[in-house]
């Protein structure tokens, strides 16, 4: 019984304090967000489990690999929060009215295969962190207005992606996209 007793309490904070970065990461996230359909009304912070609410998934351990709110009509910024989501494997955000950059810290999500953020209306570079994205398969950031040079180190990373899609973005330029930079 000790035995048991000492396992619960080794183990179960560390889950607890797992659960609550995916809670307030998420929490952060539909905080910035104009939410007209309702999307994200089981969304409530005060769950201690994500793993419940619609629009996710998880594994067996409770943790978050999957975000999939394409075609929600949610509108305003992805936030830097997300970066703390180091389980998940895909990020779908696609058709939507999102806006602003695409933080540098979704960098950090070493286990996304797939990052769909295609047909929104996001701003600025696509940043050079998302070279980290090791296990990246599928990266769409078409039709948004992403802008500036893509740079040698990120072509060469863009190359290693089964599939890239950087379509309908004007101001994007670089040898990777055939597009010579001003």
């Amino acid at each position: 019984m000790e035995l048991v007793l000492i396992f619960i309490f080794i183990v179960f904070p560390f889950t607890v304090v797992y659960a609550d970065t995916q809670v307030d990461a998420l929490g952060a996230f539909k905080k910035t967000l104009y939410d007209p359909t309702d999307a994200l009304h089981s969304w409530n912070t005060g769950l201690f489990n994500p793993c419940t609410w619609f629009h996710t998934t998880c594994d067996g351990s409770n943790s978050l690999t999957r975000i999939d709110l394409g075609n929600s009509e949610l509108a305003g910024p992805l936030v830097s929060q997300l970066g703390t989501l180091g389980t998940l494997q895909y990020l779908e955000l696609y058709n939507n009215k999102l806006n602003g950059p695409i933080p540098a810290e979704l960098g950090n999500l070493t286990n996304l295969v797939s990052l769909d953020l295609y047909d929104n209306s996001l701003t600025g570079p696509i940043p050079e962190e998302l070279t980290k994205l090791k296990s990246l398969k599928f990266l769409r950031l078409n039709n948004n207005n992403l802008s500036g040079s893509i740079s040698k180190t990120l072509a060469d990373y863009l190359g290693s992606v089964n599939v890239v899609d950087l379509s309908g973005n004007s101001d994007l330029c670089g040898e990777f996209i055939d597009k010579p930079c001003p």
